[in-house]
């Protein structure tokens, strides 16, 4: 692993001929050449991806440099030892390399910015990446690892205009999404790994082998490029064996005799001798059920009765996925050609046949069969994973009640928008600090697991609640804030005596507050002064308000000390 230089530091100079001549050789001071970020394809497979950073001799500027953003790397904890897992153009550029410790980068480069790696998100972008190229660019994509995706290309580069254009088209895609890419095209997978890890890229970043040239083009590349274990590869060094044209040439049976069969395998994989089968990802088919009739649908009894049985295909289908629905859309196609829709959707996740017919059927009448309906077609929008669910363990207690077919039934007959629950959000300014949430939405997530040495652990006090009980407030606030007139109040701190609100003037005989509420600096520089001063009041025919000043009375930039009313009680 390449480590950084201090000053005095190196090998011993009668080695740097020796260096030069054998690139990569086992001598500790060695010059290992550089692993650049990677996307290959190849011909029957494909390709490799990382989210990293570019490759730094092809990234090096001959010019003043342009980028201006600090050096920035990401670590993992690996056993007791914190280690760079990816560094930034920047950091590249002072040295740092993946693998590092921390420490020893913290030493050589303090201005350095550290952020912890997140391996679960870059899976799951990785995993959506492999998604998308399989939906638009060739059917068989498998996830090789955390950096790596093989494309099978065979029968589909003719579709993109050959195997050059189309790895250059994969080049500027990636480009066009901010990953850096290096594509690789060859005769295996083993050949395309090997090639974008370790070979020098063409332009473009795009190498390609030419067919039947696999074991030639791979002979000067390191040992590392077969993919082997650490333990072989420590191994292979001692012995003198740097290349895979060094590796070919000893014989077969000690080889397999002192390191087994992965490493004659790994071999035998990438010069095409064994197959190398690929484990492809599939993406989410959507669920859609069709029935076509012969005869035009005129009524609404035949309609009605087609719906039902397309429901308990669809039933059916959702099971053998193993989701529920969550939002349904019924197609209605008519002999002129005009397509009429119906959307259905549920709080929860459903493949009960009853309760889809019923909120289906509801709206039967809506459907116009004009001349007459030729095609039903019922389309999941939506689908949520649905497991089978355990029966509560108390019979005597009887069955829970289920919310989720009465809210469905309200929903569909009045909109979603009207039918919600307040949701907390942890914010001071009160018109952040609700939200919307559906019905029937699970809570938010509880905090993750802190580590044994978290510091946060010596905090032993409960949760705060989002909403201070000293300080009540309305249960729904104003959509905005509005404006009072004719505010008569003392300064700095004391409620109003008077206002007027909707042009009615109200007096005021009780009061409370002021609540100061400053406001959250990190989202806007107008908010780092200002301050908003909340009261409680009551008028003479007893109802009660929740207002606000904005300002607190005393220096200028906090506000212009006007009034606003922010909701009422009761």
């Amino acid at each position: 692993m390449p480590a950084i230089r201090y000053p005095g530091d190196g090998p011993h100079p009668d080695k740097a001929a020796a260096r030069e001549r054998r690139p990569g050789s086992n001598d500790p001071g060695a010059a290992v050449k550089e692993v650049a970020a990677f996307f290959d394809t190849g011909r029957t497979t494909a390709g490799t991806v990382a989210r990293v950073c570019r490759d730094p001799a092809a990234a090096a500027p001959t010019g003043p440099a342009r980028d201006t953003a600090p050096p920035l790397v990401t670590v993992q904890k690996v056993g007791g030892r914190v280690e760079i897992a990816a560094a930034s153009p920047a950091a590249r550029a002072l040295g740092v390399e993946p693998g590092m410790a921390l420490t020893q980068v913290r030493a050589a480069t303090p201005e350095i910015v550290v952020r912890d790696a997140d391996p679960e998100g870059d899976r799951g972008a990785l995993h959506r990446l492999a998604v998308a190229l399989a939906r638009r660019w060739t059917p068989v994509v498998a996830i090789e690892d955390s950096q790596s995706l093989l494309l099978d290309l065979t029968g589909v580069a003719h579709l993109h205009g050959g195997e050059a254009r189309l790895a250059r088209r994969l080049v500027r895609l990636l480009a066009r999404l901010g990953i850096t890419a290096r594509v690789a095209i060859a005769d295996t997978a083993g050949a395309a790994w090997a090639c974008a890890h370790h070979a020098e890229p063409e332009r473009g970043g795009v190498t390609i082998l030419p067919p039947g040239a696999t074991l030639d083009a791979l002979a000067p590349l390191p040992v590392a490029s077969l993919r082997v274990d650490a333990r072989a590869l420590e191994l292979l060094r001692r012995l003198g064996v740097d290349t895979v044209g060094q590796l070919a040439a000893l014989p077969r049976a000690p080889l397999a005799r002192r390191f087994g069969t992965a490493l004659a395998q790994r071999l035998d994989q990438a010069s095409g001798r064994a197959p190398e089968p690929l484990a492809p990802v599939v993406p989410p088919v959507a669920i859609t059920v069709e029935q076509r009739f012969a005869e035009p649908l005129l009524t609404a009894e035949p309609i009605a009765h087609w719906i039902g049985q397309l429901v308990d295909r669809l039933a059916a289908e959702l099971a053998r996925a193993g989701r529920g629905a969550r939002q349904l859309l019924l197609a209605a196609t008519r002999v002129d050609a005009a397509v009429q829709t119906l959307r259905v959707g549920f709080a929860r996740p459903t493949r009960a046949r009853d309760h889809l017919c019923r909120l289906l059927l509801r709206r039967v009448e809506r459907i116009d069969p004009g001349f007459g309906i030729e095609a039903l077609t019922l389309h999941v929008q939506r689908a949520d994973p649905l497991a089978p669910e355990y029966l509560d363990g108390d019979l005597a207690d009887g069955e829970r009640p289920d919310l989720a077919p009465l809210v469905d039934a309200i929903v569909n007959r009045i909109g979603a928008a009207r039918l919600w629950r307040a949701r907390a959000v942890a914010s001071d300014v009160p018109e952040r600090s609700v939200a919307g949430a559906a019905p029937l939405d699970p809570p938010d997530r509880a905090d993750p697991a802190l580590r044994r040495d978290d510091v946060r652990r010596l905090d032993t006090r409960g949760a705060d609640h989002p909403w201070h009980a000293r300080w009540p407030r309305p249960t729904r606030l104003l959509r905005r804030p509005e404006p009072l007139d004719h505010v008569m109040s003392e300064l700095p701190d004391q409620p109003p005596r008077r206002f007027t609100w909707r042009g009615e003037s109200h007096v005021v005989v009780r009061g409370d507050g002021p609540e100061r509420i400053a406001g959250e600096w990190w989202r806007r520089r107008g908010e780092r002064d200002a301050v908003r001063d909340y009261y409680q009041v009551e008028d003479e025919a007893g109802r009660r308000y929740w207002l606000f000043r904005r300002g607190d009375g005393e220096r200028g930039e906090t506000g212009d000390l006007t009034w606003y009313m922010h909701g009422t009680f009761g």
